[in-house]
Order: structure tokens, then C-alpha cells, then sequence
């Protein structure tokens, strides 16, 4: 297993991952809340980092997985707005950084192609110029509504959503986001903690893209590189499908992370201790 540590070797792992983005078919992103730090976008790493960004949420003693649930937009719908309204808002002014072309620059020199798997929720890859059908954002996006009830499975693009928040109450300014059907208070199509209302098709049909794609890379005899970043282990779902893809195609993983950026010993694979954009850029100097 090869790593990267802050050594001589840098520049030595650096090329080796290289390598082996320029050796495979096709490249495939994974990437976790990591990936938008360098953009300056939180991560709500822990209750901790969490209430720095929301000191008025910490005050009323409410985690990120505790405000991160749907019954808020029922019990207290200026307050569950406010967390996701402060979120979109700050989502929507902030441009993806640099490291994104540099992926998208890949992708596109290859000859099958790429796809990016992601748990994040702010569209970014789409904005940073990534094709949405080769996109799945497996827990939902913010740019996007559905009723809270929900009373329909209509699920509607929120272009035109204005959202204001008094800082000092933490509460969202009315109106609220409505569902135009029944009336009730929208909310993001996003997959929340304790969620069973969250509509899944719009994802759902990002996952059956990304499985066609994958079965025609395997129908082919196609070898995919994994490039992971920033997917740390507090929700593992991007973790774990790097995983599952480098041992299903036998292919490396090149792991991007400050801190979890350890691939089991069954895998092949180079580990990088790195925030994603150093990450990237490292590999970049390295290619071509």
C-alpha cells in the first residue's frame, strides 16, 4: 500500500496515482462532505464543528443529526428552514474550487467517459460543469423540493427559491417553501436522518445511470480507476462504495483524506493524506 505522509515521498505517490488515472479506461468520483472544504463549505465534523457554524443551534443543545430530521418542517418549520435555508443560500453563492475542473478535465480525456457518486447535497459537480446524467447524488439535493406530507411525488427544481433568515432567532422569514398542491411547507429533497417521507425516484434514476454505465465498463472488460475525496467514516456510504467498486472491478483505489484516508489491505490502492484540492493538484502536476 502506497501513502503519502508529509515526506519526500510526495511527489513519488503523486505520480504513482497518476499513473494510474492515466493508465485506466474510464474514472469514476466518490466523493463525501471533504470534497467541499476547499470551497469553504463546512463539514460538520462532529457536534463541534456543527455549532460553530450554527452557534444558535448550539444554544438550543440540538445536534446535526437531530436537526438534520424531517419532523422539524412539521413542528417547527421557520427553524427547519432556517438550517436548510442558511445551507442552500450558502451552497448556491459559493463556486466549486479549482480541483473540480481538474477531475472533469480527466474524465472527459478519457475514452469511456467517468461518473461521480457523491453524498453531497449542493449540486456543486453540476456546477463545476459535470454532466447530470453522469452524476448520482445518492442522499438527494438541495436545488430540488417535495412536500413534507408528502401529498404527491412531484419532485420540483427550487431555481427560483428566496430564502431569508433572521440571525438572530434563527428562523426563516415567511413565506416558507409551500407544496402548490396541498398547501403543506415544502422541504429539500434531501435524505435526512429518520427519513421516511424523503421521495426517492429522482435518485433512484441517478442510481439505475450510474448501474448501466458500471454494467457496460464490466460488459467491455473495462478497468475503471476510483478516485475518492474527502468521504470520512461518520456516514460511510461513499466509503464503502469505493469499496465495493474497487473490489468488484480488481481496480485501485486512490484515497484522498486528512484524516480516514486508510484502504483496507485486501484492496489495491495508494493513500493520500490530503485535503482533496492538495490531493488533486499533486496528481495534476504529475500527468501528462
Amino acid at each position: 500500500m502506497l501513502r503519502l505522509g508529509k515526506s519526500y515521498f510526495m511527489e513519488n505517490i503523486f505520480k504513482k496515482a497518476a499513473e494510474l488515472i492515466e493508465k485506466a479506461d474510464a474514472l469514476i468520483i466518490t466523493a463525501g462532505a471533504g470534497m467541499g472544504v476547499d470551497s469553504g463549505l463546512p463539514d460538520f465534523r462532529g457536534n463541534k464543528g456543527f455549532w460553530n457554524e450554527y452557534p444558535a443551534i448550539a444554544h438550543l443543545g440540538i445536534s446535526f443529526a437531530e436537526m438534520a430530521n424531517p419532523h422539524w418542517f412539521e413542528e417547527n418549520p421557520k427553524l427547519a428552514w432556517a438550517f436548510y435555508g442558511h445551507r442552500y443560500n450558502l451552497y448556491k453563492k459559493t463556486e466549486p474550487h479549482t480541483g473540480f475542473q481538474l477531475l472533469l478535465n480527466w474524465g472527459k480525456q478519457k475514452k469511456h467517459g467517468y461518473f461521480v457518486y457523491t453524498s453531497n447535497v449542493d449540486g456543486h459537480f453540476q456546477k463545476a460543469g459535470f454532466d447530470a446524467n453522469y452524476v448520482e447524488e445518492v442522499h438527494g439535493s438541495i436545488n430540488y423540493l417535495q412536500c413534507s406530507v408528502p401529498c404527491n411525488s412531484e419532485i420540483r427544481e427550487a431555481n427560483d427559491l428566496v430564502l431569508e433568515i433572521n440571525n438572530e432567532t434563527f428562523e426563516a422569514r415567511e413565506p416558507l417553501p409551500v407544496c402548490p398542491e396541498c398547501g403543506a411547507v415544502a422541504r429539500p429533497n434531501i435524505l435526512m436522518f429518520g427519513d421516511w417521507s424523503w421521495l426517492s425516484h429522482r435518485s433512484g434514476e441517478q442510481s439505475r445511470k450510474f448501474n448501466t454505465y458500471l454494467t457496460n465498463l464490466k460488459k467491455s472488460g473495462l478497468k475503471p480507476v476510483i478516485a475518492e475525496l474527502g468521504a470520512g467514516k461518520a456516514v460511510p456510504t461513499v466509503r464503502m462504495k469505493s469499496e465495493r467498486l474497487a473490489a468488484e472491478f480488481e481496480t485501485p483505489l486512490i484515497r484522498i483524506n486528512p484524516r480516514d484516508y486508510h484502504i483496507p489491505s485486501y484492496l489495491k490502492g495508494i493513500e493520500i493524506q490530503a485535503n482533496a484540492l492538495e490531493g488533486l493538484r499533486g496528481i495534476n502536476a504529475e500527468m501528462y
